[in-house]
Formats: structure tokens, sequence, C-alpha cells
């Protein structure tokens, strides 16, 4: 088993003390529904937003945090006036946000921020030893040696909120001595399933929001639907689980039934099974050792007599390659694909390029980068910046 996770030594949980970083996004408001509905397990401590100060100011006086931060500065007036009433801190700012990360009022911090911007804040979180309930795979994907050698350090514990790394976690217990042979990480297939580059030279925004089975912001939807994410979590996983690219494989699985698989050096495999429902792998992260009783529907297998499996197709969706040749490079060239994408996949939301596109410049990004092999904090951040600014001189203003 990998090191980010120590062994369980109590079935005792107290009440943990809970900062969201996103709490205004898909995964943050499930998870104050998760927390809403156990009240003697959790408290909300603190909360963070980007840019909605509307629901944050809604959130804070519905859970009384010790304080807020809104990253938007121009917010900061208006969450300050509504929330000042109710003797709840209020910080604006990305510098607030990362600086809250040194506050003595929360245990475990769900970092559900997306993209890039969630990294400076969960490595500040990781030196306060905080334990990390991880829901932003981007922190990973861009820094992961440096953030995993940091949890090491300082004895952190990062607990997988993605389903598919999620899943794979909760296969662990019980095998700490037994190495994992392969992994598979299933993927529904998005609303693009079994389509060809010719059916999606096309496709509109609309179309590509549509995903079959998960509820999830549109970054997130996006990339199911260009199977980045699942490229995404390919790189995730290595560093979760201290594994190598050929010891992860994908699935489709378009059921999203099977969360994900582990086989074991005997050619045992175990899975995790459930409906799809974010609310699950979030509860189990808050509550990690214990698994607490709740009223999420249940999986019912007459309603699922068959499940199908099928291979990825690698030629329509190249940002499959695009993964496991940044994870095989290492260095800052998984920084370089996020950068990328994170704009390729704002211009095809804003109407400036096609779906195809996504890809195709995804790739011209990473064949001009300038390849660090030993990156330090400093060099992730230029790299980002400079991946960003290479990518967005191609797209069309």
């Amino acid at each position: 088993m990998s090191e980010f996770a120590p062994t369980p030594t109590s079935t005792h949980t107290p009440k943990k003390r809970v900062a969201i970083l996103g709490s205004t996004g898909s995964i943050g408001t499930q998870t104050l529904e998760v927390i809403e509905a156990l009240p003697d397990a959790f408290e909300i401590t603190l909360l963070t937003a980007g840019n909605n100060s509307h629901l944050l100011i809604e959130q804070a006086i519905a859970h009384k945090p010790v304080a807020v931060v809104i990253a938007n500065k121009d917010k900061y007036k208006e969450v300050f006036d509504a929330l000042d009433p109710h003797d709840i801190q209020v910080y604006a700012g990305a510098d607030a946000l990362e600086q809250c990360m040194d506050m003595d009022v929360f245990d475990v911090v769900v970092t559900a921020m997306v993209g890039f911007a969630g990294l400076k804040p969960t490595l500040r979180a990781i030196k306060n030893r905080k334990t990390i309930a991880l829901a932003n795979k981007e922190t990973l994907v861009v820094a992961g040696e440096l953030v995993m050698r940091e949890a090491r350090e300082h004895q952190v514990a990062i607990l997988p909120v993605d389903s598919e790394h999620s899943a794979i976690f909760q296969c662990l217990p019980g095998e700490f001595i037994n190495p994992i042979e392969k992994i598979y990480l299933t993927a529904s297939g998005g609303p693009f399933r079994g389509k060809s580059a010719a059916d999606l030279a096309h496709v509109t925004v609309q179309q590509a929001l549509k995903h079959p089975n998960w509820e999830m912001g549109a970054k997130i939807t996006i990339d199911s639907a260009s199977m980045m994410n699942k490229g995404l979590e390919i790189i995730e996983a290595r560093w979760l689980f201290d594994l190598q690219p050929e010891q992860i494989d994908i699935v489709v699985h378009p059921q999203s039934i099977v969360h994900s698989i582990v086989q074991f050096e005997d050619g045992s495999m175990k899975a995790q099974l459930g409906l799809p429902d974010m609310k699950l792998p979030i509860q189990y992260a808050l509550s990690y050792p214990q698994r607490l009783a709740n009223s999420f529907e249940r999986f019912n297998f007459m309603n699922y007599p068959n499940l199908i499996f099928e291979q990825p197709d690698f030629d329509t969706f190249d940002n499959l390659n695009l993964a496991f040749e940044a994870l095989r490079l290492g260095g800052n060239a998984p920084c370089v694909l996020n950068a990328a994408n994170e704009i390729t996949n704002r211009a095809f939301i804003d109407g400036r390029i096609g779906f195809l596109d996504i890809a195709k410049l995804n790739r011209k990004a990473m064949e001009g980068m300038n390849f660090v092999a030993l990156p330090s904090l400093d060099d992730y951040l230029q790299t980002d910046r400079d991946a960003r600014a290479r990518t967005a001189e191609m797209i069309p203003s």
C-alpha cells in the first residue's frame, strides 16, 4: 500500500473540524450535504470560494464557520457586510486562501477547488499537518512528486475523494504487505463513448456537458467528454499509490457501477462497487478509517443484470495518450499538459475552438514545452505560466 494513508489503529472517530476549499462548486456543495446529514461527526470551520459570493454567504450563515475566504477581492465588501453580524471572519484574495491554511481551527481540508489553483494552499495545509481529503486531482498531476514528498515528511494522510481513487483505496485495507500488480481505472466513456473523430468534429458545448451518469462542474464534465479527466486520474493514481505507468490501465464501463479494480500479484482482483454518487467517496474520506451509516440509495443487482466493459479508444481520444506520455516523461511534463488543458477546456466552453481542438492544442503545447527533469515549486509555477501563455497564443481571440 502507498505511504499516503497510515494504518488505522482505532475505530473511534472524534468530531472532526472541516475546512472546504471550493465550497460553492459541485464537490464542495456535496461535501456540505454529507456533513449536514452527520452533524455529530463533523463541523464546518472554514469555507472558501472563488467568485460565488452569494452562495458562500448562504453557506456561511447556515454553517457558522470561524472564517470564510472569497478569492475575488472585488467581492470582499459584499461578503464582509453580510457576515459581520454573524461574527464570521472574512478574508479575500489568493494569498489569504493560502494563509488561512495556518489557522488552528480545522483538522481536515477538503480540497475541492478546480485546477492548478489548489496546489499552493494544499502544500501549505500539508506543512501544517492537516489531513487532506483530495478532490483537486490537479495538485498531484502538476506536482505529485513534491506533494507526496511533503506529505511523507510531515506525516500527513492524503485521502482520495475522486470515486476511482477512493475505490482503489477502499480495496487496500488488509493488503498492506501485498504489492499491487496493476490497477484498472474505470471510465464511463462520457457522452461521446463509441463516437469517431468524424462524429465529434462539430459537437456543441451543450452536448459535451450532458454526462450520462455524473453531476459535475462544467470543467470536469468537459474533461470527461474529452477523456482528459481520465488522463489526469492516471497521473494522480501514479502518485497516490506509488505505481509505474505500466501498472495503470483504463477500462470503459458505461454503467459507472464498478468504480475501479486492484489486481494483486497472485492474480486476485478486488473491486469497489456502488451507484454513481460522489457523496459516498466524500464521506469515506472524511470518516476514514470508519464507515458511518447513511441514507444513500443502495445498489440493487437486479437493476444492473449486465455490466459492460470495453477498451478505451486511444485513437479518437488523444488526451489519454498525452497523459501516459506526460507520465513517462515525468518532470514538469504533466504540469504543462494540465496548464494547456485548462486553457483549451475554457476555450471550448467559450466557443473559441472545436471539441477536437482540445487534444490537438494540448499536444502542441507538450511538443513546445521547456522540459525540466527535477522541478522545484518555482519551476512548477513558471511552467504553468509559460504553458498557459503559449497555449493561449494558439487560440483565436
